[in-house]
Order: C-alpha cells, then structure tokens, then sequence
C-alpha cells in the first residue's frame, strides 16, 4: 500500500524542514507514487500522475497568471502534491494566488520553512515504496505457492477458506448471489454470532469494485467467478483497514475457489465417465449433428436411432457429504444403476450429471410402454445399492428424436428436485403440474435466477432489513390476492388507507406501478424465486 502525504509529512527528513500545509489539508490521504524534484515551470508534461513534486520555485515565472497555470497543470496530470521550499523564490509564504487555485483543485500544498536536502527526503520516500513493493512480492510469491498447491489438489472450498483464515487469523465466509452463506471459517469466534442476520449485513454491503473492503463494515470484499460468470463473494472479516497482503490473499483465495468449481469432477469408472461424457454433449449441444451423438453410444454399445427415448434422473434422498465421499458414494450410485440396466435387460447410458445426480437414457422399442421398464428399473436398482439408502428416479417425456433429449432431461430433473424434498415412496416420479414452482426449484442456484431476484427485489429487501419492515410481506400478500386491494388488505389486517399508503411506499421503493400487469407478474416470480433459494437454505 503506497504512502500518503500524511506519512510522507511525518518522516523525519521532511519534519526538519518544519512543514506547513497551506492548501488541501483535506486531501493528506492522497497517495503518493514517487518523488519528482524539479524547477522547471512546465514539468507537469514530463509526470505520470501519483509523484509528490518538490521544487524551491528558483525557475518559476513570475507573473502570477503563469503560477496558477502551473498548478492547475499539476493538478490535471494527478500530481499527488507539491512541496514548495521556502527563501529562495518565495520568502515568508507564497503568492495567494498560488495557494486559492491550489486549494480549488484539490491539490495538497506545503512549504518547507527550512532549507532541507531533497535528496533525503527522496531517499526516505523512495526506499519505504520499494519496501512495500518488496512485501508485496514475497506476500504474493508465498501465496501462490500455498494456493498452487490447493488448486492441484482439488481442494474443497472448506478446505480453502481454512487455509484463508490460518493465514489471515481472520474469519472468512463465501457466500452465493443471494446471500447465503456457502461456507464459514469462523477463526474462533461464535459461528452463531457470526451468521446471525448475516443476509440483511450482507444486502447491506455492495462495493463497485470486484474486490473492495468497506469500512463500515469492515468486509473485505471480492467477487468469485470464472468465465464471466459470477456465482459468489469470498468476504474476509477486517478489524481494520486490509493490508496488501490481505488483498493478495482473498483475490487468490477467489480464484482457486472459481478453478475448483471448473475442475471439480466426479470420481467414476471410465465407463461411467465415458457415458456421463455423452449424455454431457447431448444436454449441452456439443454435438454438430445428432447423428454424432448417435454413433457414440453406439460405440459403448447403446443403440439411440429408431427407438423411444426417456430421460431419468436419480437423486438419493439424504443430501451427499461432498466435502467428504459424496463424489464416490455418487460413483457407487452410478455403477449401481448402470448394473440395475443389465439386469432388467435395458441397454442404456448412465453417468453423473453434476454432484448429486445421476442420469440415465433409456432407448425403448417403438412400442413399448415406458412405465413396465421404469418399475423394472427402480426395483433392481433399489435391490443392488445401499441396504437402507433411497433415493428418487424421477422420468421425463417418452421423445423419438436425440434432439429432444435435452428438453425430457430437463422435465427429469425439475422433476427429481421437487420429488427429493417429499418423496411418497413411488417407484418412479413423472412431470405432470410442477409448473412455475418447480422450474423455480430447478433454477435455485443459477447465477442468472439470483440476479433477477435481486434486481427485482434488492431495494425493497434492503429496506425491510435496515429499517425493520415488513413491506415484502405487503407485496405478497397484495399479489397472492390477485392484485384486489380490498381482500389484500383484509388479509394483510390493515385498514385499507393504511394498506394503501403502504402500497404506495411499496411504489417509490421499487420505483414501479403496481397496478401494471407485467411488472406485478416480475416481482411476484422473484418472490417466489426468493422463497426456493431461503427454503432449500433452510434445509
């Protein structure tokens, strides 16, 4: 972190030229890049922007118009100040016209009432910004190495954040768009006391910059993402101002916790793997033509041309330990599956979707029913795996090309998300009226859902959190009634003046109409929206 003129003023080089600020006392804090010593009165074509420039003002013109042009052209290249050192050129104090425009500009001002060597002062200066750039580098270079380490290691992101609070002594938490909190180091501290509020404290701080440290609430703050999409904030708990080491360590902390989440693979047999690789390419498209897709199954000996195919997803009921051997219990899910196939005679592809589920294709004869190899299916299945593990098979729609398989897979899925919070013990989940709820569900930890609802409904979340509201509350109530005033009210046991200038509140908050259609039917999705990602965070 470079110095300030504050800090350059109190080296003890400087204090022996007994310093006086005469212009931009409030502007001390600058920082200061290098020291430029010069007397020549256009010297601001040769700065950069961020030198301290000291000068005895031997060369400076004297027709006042030409001084204050001097400091004008300082402040315009971002000089960070200019000392002036007083007996040579200016005796006693300096032109007040130099000092006003210095003082209009912003630019910091101070004359030296002594003769001082600058050649110390430079010195001084110069030798504490290498300091600080050699701290830098070491901090940086042993960082690297520890965060090299973990990246190649596949660490997990708890295993991340403990190595941030280990060298920081400090707590850290990522949190996703939504602002639940993905995972805590707490360094000692109470985790309760920590978490507690923490979505509203979090609303509450919204720095500009990808990686920022907010004072007021001492966060530091950098964005997790990789691609150009961003998916989370790593947050680092600061008892005071963060040092560049601090800056270092949470922006490489943030890139190995993106890198996982690009790298992070399922530990599968290569059969496994192979299938999983084109159920992938098909679901994403990566296939020029399906015909491709076609002649790779048929490779792993899984015939898709002519013939009916379903989607399946499996997902097991009790939520997988990926920090511990959720990935290979996944794997044993997988290979079960691929086993309860062969033995029901059903030629199919089977892998992991993502970190816990399991998809399958099904390529059925044309005029077979899907239910009989369904059942057959989730019987054999639940005879092969675990002794007293369940899980879900949730199927899509019957589709006769490999073009449609995207859309049954994504039908399978919304299903066994929705199907895994309240299994009834079916053998097999279809989609018949999940509707919005349930592709809300689906779409829960997507980046671009979370976005939504937060533009949608950030202001007014804010609002009800510093002040103590409960005007989300209103807007739900108002929109699960329909939109009609008098039963909103009834419900909400307000008055319908009092409902009413709520409503209006509810208007300049949101800076919207409320009795548009379109607008109402926005707000009420991210409502529902809200409510998937703060009920699955719950769980």
């Amino acid at each position: 972190m470079l110095p300030t003129i504050a800090d350059i003023l109190v080296l003890e080089s400087v204090r022996r030229g007994n310093p006086r600020v005469v212009a931009g006392a409030d502007r001390l804090d600058t920082k200061v890049r290098w020291v430029h010593v010069g007397e020549i009165a256009d010297i601001a074509q040769l700065l950069r922007g961020g030198e301290l420039v000291l000068t005895t003002g031997v060369a400076l013109p004297d027709d006042p118009g030409k001084l204050t042009d001097y400091i004008v052209e300082l402040s315009s290249v971002g000089a960070s100040g200019l000392i002036v050192e007083l007996g040579r050129r200016f005796v006693g104090e300096l032109p007040a016209e130099v000092v006003k425009c210095a003082e209009e500009h912003g630019l910091p001002l101070i004359v030296l009432t002594r003769e001082t060597p600058f050649v110390q002062i430079t010195e001084a200066v110069h030798a504490r910004i290498i300091d600080i750039q050699l701290e830098e580098l070491r901090a940086s270079e042993q960082l690297h190495e520890v965060f090299t380490e973990l990246s190649v290691e596949g660490a997990s992101p708890a295993e991340v954040l403990a190595q941030v609070s280990r060298l920081s002594g400090r707590p850290v938490l990522l949190e996703n768009l939504a602002h639940q909190v993905l995972a805590c180091e707490s360094a000692g501290r109470d985790t309760g006391t920590l978490l507690a509020g923490w979505e509203s404290r979090s609303r509450a701080v919204a720095p500009a910059e990808r990686t920022a440290y907010d004072a007021a609430s001492g966060w530091l703050v950098t964005t997790v993402g990789a691609r150009g999409q961003d998916w989370g904030r790593l947050i680092l708990l600061c008892e005071a101002k963060p040092s560049p080491r601090d800056l270092v360590l949470a922006e490489r902390a943030a890139t190995t916790l993106a890198l996982g989440r690009l790298l992070e693979r399922h530990q599968e047999s290569l059969e496994r793997q192979a299938h999983g690789t084109i159920i992938t390419g098909i679901l994403t498209h990566a296939y020029a033509d399906p015909d491709e897709a076609a002649a790779r199954a048929r490779a792993v000996g899984v015939p898709l041309t002519s013939r009916k195919l379903v989607s399946v997803v499996i997902r097991p009921t009790d939520a997988l330990d990926q920090a511990l051997d959720g990935q290979a219990e996944l794997g044993e899910l997988a290979e079960a599956t691929a086993a309860a196939c062969r033995d029901a005679r059903l030629p199919a592809l089977v892998g992991a979707l993502d970190q816990d589920r399991v998809g399958v294709l099904l390529p059925l004869p044309p005029r077979t029913s899907p239910e009989p190899a369904l059942t057959a299916l989730a019987e054999r299945l639940r005879a092969l795996w675990k002794p007293g593990a369940s899980f879900v098979l949730a199927a899509g729609s019957m589709v006769e090309s490999i073009r449609d398989v995207r859309r049954s897979f994504l039908e399978a899925e919304q299903v066994a998300d929705v199907a895994v919070r309240q299994p009834d013990g079916r053998p097999y989940y279809r989609l018949p009226d999940l509707r919005l709820r349930g592709l809300l569900h689906l779409l829960r930890d997507d980046a671009r859902l979370q976005t939504f609802a937060e533009r949608e409904l950030g202001a007014l979340l804010a609002h009800d959190a510093q002040r103590g509201g409960d005007l989300t509350r209103i807007l739900r109530i108002y929109l699960d009634a329909g939109r009609n005033k008098a039963v909103a009210a009834q419900k909400a046991h307000l008055s319908r003046p009092a409902f009413y200038d709520r409503l209006r509140r509810l208007e300049r908050i949101l800076d919207t109409d409320l009795d548009d259609v379109e607008s109402c039917l926005s707000l009420h999705v991210a409502l529902l929206a809200l409510e998937s990602f703060r009920r699955d965070s719950s769980r």
